[in-house]
């Protein structure tokens, strides 16, 4: 096999391989990784997503509860995590209700920094807005 043919055949499993093994966040414009239940809830700079969140579809709306954590190596703070917060999702269509308490649509968004635990947690709980309609109404 020519050496071109055995380039290009390598480049190519590799492209598939970063595919297949890539993790479950995808990176954004801003170059911002997102929770994999809410694909348009990006991560804070520094922060990664634990497994084992949960997803529930309920008649009312969406059910999402996930935890990300501090990368060791960065020395990202509580008030940095909730600077981002309050600076980005607003830009997303998200209406602060409260401290780090959005609504959007028909859903509510909590976020809770666990500013005392290392690595920093970071939770994140979407619920349907209480009395929300199924059907939009």
């Amino acid at each position: 096999m020519p050496r071109a043919n055995l380039a290009q055949l390598a480049a190519a499993l590799s492209l598939a391989a970063a595919t297949i093994l890539a993790p479950t966040a995808r990176a954004g414009s801003a170059g911002w990784s997102y929770l994999a239940e809410v694909d348009d809830l990006p991560l804070a700079p520094g922060l990664v997503e634990l497994p084992n969140g949960t997803l529930f579809d309920a008649p009312q709306g969406r059910i999402v509860e996930a935890t990300a954590e501090a990368r060791p190596a960065t020395a990202a703070s509580g008030a940095e995590v909730h600077s981002f917060y309050e600076a980005v999702l607003p830009q997303l269509g998200w209406k602060e209700t409260g401290n780090l308490a959005f609504a959007r649509d028909r859903e509510r968004l909590t976020i809770e920094i666990d500013d005392a635990r290392r690595p920093l947690a970071v939770h994140f709980s979407l619920r349907p807005l209480a009395g929300a309609n199924p059907n939009g109404n």
